[in-house]
Formats: structure tokens, C-alpha cells, sequence
């Protein structure tokens, strides 16, 4: 037990998005008075004596130990990660992914089965079809899709992994049918969250077990960092925590750092990006160069009704096919003067992708197209930068094509 196993309270969520952003998890009298959190820059920690590290290992006294298993600022950047999302405790990982694959891998054993819904992010597909190297097996089905569910799950079923709002489609999961589903059935409910963020959607709320953020998105915010998170009850980020201590697949407190002082504008930023998203996914709906728009604001998507009922805002990617072929939709994305032409999403800058060209190049077209991936799909994804400047810069993109 480390430090960091110390769970703040539950978070009180009577406090605003910004507010819990700024304060929660952190002490109000810090090293040096400063108003900022201390990077606390070490590998290893001092014991004053062996009586003081034996009572550190009873769980009698609170001390970090080693950087592996607990730091101050990575603890504080979890205590924040916590509140937000209306969670007992949280844990920081290097990476999204690797907070997903320890997650998975601390909860599962041989013989067992995962379902998850085919639209997750990609290499969270392909990591479940690795599972199956350690007899693991998983199933695939469609979102939303509850008589595919229901025929997916068997005896040795064990958790259900969905994404919501996914990529680049943004469907979400209506967890109001999906967890009653799941307690029927005995299965942990995992949640990727981090099209949503926790100002737009706090999964936990609806009996969710776990919820995980690449953090590296609107999280951190900038750009500038990478890193995932997992939140839930405080049991269960225990044992998972455990696992993390052995694999290592922890952040550095550089990296928390950046975190929190990403946190601070989130819901400042989300506001922002949510009213822009808006605008524009109403503005590329109605151009006659553009076929078909997803974003869960329009009352055209599928799953408007869902998300108009669980979510604050709608998120800062919209999604839309050019009307045209591969060639007009090129030119198009390259014809653009904002954003940047880059994988990734939320942060303050505006980034673009071709989905086919970018994230699934290595899948054949027929492949791709299976999967909804067609050569005239955009993901944009908006930044902080002024709605009339975006739309500007669209409208002068589409009328060169």
C-alpha cells in the first residue's frame, strides 16, 4: 500500500465542473505556499527508520514508497480524475491504452469471454482479438444492438466493453438499457468515456462499473501529453492498482502535472468546443456538398434521443462525408486552412483526418466500407479557435471542390 492508495472522500457533487477541476484532490496549503502543484521529481522515497517502513507495509502509516506504485503529484492528478467523475477512485496510466489493456488483464483469466460493441476505438478491437493468445475469447456485436447481446453472452462471460460517443461515428450507448442488461446477466460494465469527457457524461452515475480517458484528448487538452485513466468504486481500482504495480504501466509526474493543469480549463474548454461542434455539424448538414452528418446534436443521428437524455453536451468531433468521390474528398481536407492535418483529437487546436487514408489505410476498401469507413468520410475535430473563423474556413474548402 502506498500513498496514493489514500481515496479522497467521496467527491462532493454539489460543486460545479470547474470548480471540483481546480481544487478537488489537491491539498489548499502546498510545498513552498505555491499556488500550483509541486512536481514532486523522484524515483524513491525516504524512511526514517525500518519500524516506519514495517508500519508502512501493515497499512499502519501513509508513505510512498518507490515511483512504480505511487507519487504525489500523479496521486493528486488521480484525486482530481476521481471527482470529476463522480468516482471513489482513479488511476493514471501512460497511456489510454494501456490503461484499457491492464484493466483488462487484471479483470479476465483463461476460459473467459468479453463482449464488445465493434465500433470501439480500433486498437481496442485489435487488443481483444489478442486476448485471444492468452484463451481469452471475445465477441463483437453492433452498438446499441440489445437481441445481439443477449445472443453473445455465455457461462463464462465476464465483462461488456463499449465506447461512448465512438470514432468517428459518435454512437452512443444508451446505458440506461445497457447496465440493467449487464446486472441481469452478471457482467462488469466498462465504459470508454473520452469522446464525452466526464462535463458531457458521467457513465458512473448509471451503475457503470469502470470508465477509462485517454487522457491525452480533452483531458490534458493541450496537445502536449499522453496518458489514460480508469475511475470507479474504490475496491475495484484497488485490485487493479495491484496489477499496475507488478506490469508498470504507470505515468511519470511530469505528465501528471500537465494533467492538472489541463483540467483546470476543461470545462471552460468542453462549453467551447460543444457550442462550436454544434454549429458546425447544423452548418455541414445543410451544405449541398456534404451527403450525411454524424453527430449526436442533430436530431438526425440515430442516436440523438439517447444522447439528448444522458449527456450534457454533445463533444467537440463531428464527423461527415463529402459528397463526391475520394479525389473531391482530398481536396477538401487539404483545402483547409485551421485545422491541422493530424491524428488525435481534443485539444485547443483544430485537427483534421481522413479516416481512410489515416486510420484504417492498412484495411482494404472493402474492409473498410464494412465498417462504415467510406472514402468521402471527414473527422473533424474542434478546437477552441472562434466558430466564425471554422466555418469560414469550411465554406471556402467545399466551394473549391
Amino acid at each position: 500500500m502506498s500513498a496514493s492508495d489514500e481515496n479522497p472522500a467521496a467527491p462532493d457533487q454539489h460543486l460545479g465542473d470547474s470548480t471540483q477541476a481546480v481544487h478537488a484532490g489537491q491539498e489548499r496549503l502546498k510545498f513552498g505556499k505555491s499556488v500550483t502543484e509541486p512536481i514532486a521529481q523522484t524515483a524513491t522515497y525516504v524512511f526514517d527508520s525500518l519500524n516506519e517502513f514495517e508500519e508502512y507495509k501493515q497499512g499502519k502509516r501513509s508513505h510512498f514508497e518507490y515511483g512504480r506504485y505511487g507519487n504525489p503529484t500523479v496521486s493528486t492528478a488521480e484525486s482530481k480524475l476521481a471527482a470529476l467523475d463522480h468516482a471513489e477512485s482513479a488511476l493514471l496510466f501512460s497511456s489510454g491504452m494501456s490503461a484499457i489493456t491492464t484493466v483488462l488483464f487484471a479483470m479476465l483469466r483463461s476460459g473467459q469471454h468479453i463482449i464488445i460493441m465493434e465500433d470501439c476505438y480500433r486498437r481496442t478491437v485489435q487488443f481483444c482479438d489478442l486476448l485471444g493468445k492468452f484463451g481469452i475469447e471475445s465477441t463483437r456485436v453492433p452498438p446499441s444492438d440489445l437481441a445481439a447481446l443477449e445472443k453473445a453472452v455465455r457461462p463464462e462471460t465476464r465483462v461488456l466493453l463499449a465506447e461512448s460517443p465512438t470514432n468517428p461515428h459518435l454512437h452512443v450507448a444508451d446505458l440506461e438499457k445497457l447496465v440493467p442488461f449487464a446486472r441481469e446477466h452478471r457482467l462488469r460494465v466498462l465504459i470508454d468515456s473520452t469522446f464525452a469527457t466526464p462535463v458531457n457524461q458521467c457513465p458512473l452515475d448509471y451503475g457503470v462499473d469502470l470508465v477509462f480517458h485517454s487522457c491525452t484528448k480533452y483531458l490534458g487538452g493541450h496537445n502536449d501529453l499522453m496518458a489514460g485513466s480508469v475511475c470507479g468504486r474504490a475496491g475495484i481500482i484497488s485490485a487493479v492498482k495491484e496489477f499496475r504495480d507488478v506490469i508498470g504501466t504507470n505515468t511519470d509526474p511530469n505528465t501528471a502535472w500537465l494533467l492538472i493543469r489541463g483540467l483546470k480549463t476543461l470545462a471552460l474548454r468542453m462549453a467551447q468546443q460543444n457550442a462550436t461542434t454544434q454549429t458546425i455539424a447544423e452548418y455541414v448538414e445543410a451544405h449541398p456538398k456534404v451527403s450525411r452528418v454524424f453527430y449526436p446534436g442533430l436530431e438526425s443521428h440515430p442516436d440523438h434521443e439517447v444522447a439528448r437524455a444522458q449527456m450534457n453536451g454533445y463533444g467537440g468531433v463531428v464527423s461527415f462525408e463529402i459528397e463526391g468521390d475520394l479525389a473531391r474528398t482530398r481536396q477538401f481536407v487539404e483545402s483547409l486552412k485551421i485545422p491541422y492535418l493530424a491524428p488525435s483529437l481534443g485539444g485547443v487546436e483544430t485537427l483534421v483526418s481522413h479516416p481512410a487514408t489515416v486510420s484504417y489505410s492498412d484495411l482494404s476498401r472493402e474492409d473498410r466500407l464494412e465498417i462504415g469507413i467510406t472514402d468521402q468520410l471527414v473527422r473533424y475535430s474542434v478546437g477552441i479557435e472562434d466558430c466564425a473563423d471554422l466555418i469560414a474556413d469550411i465554406e471556402q474548402s467545399l466551394a473549391g471542390i
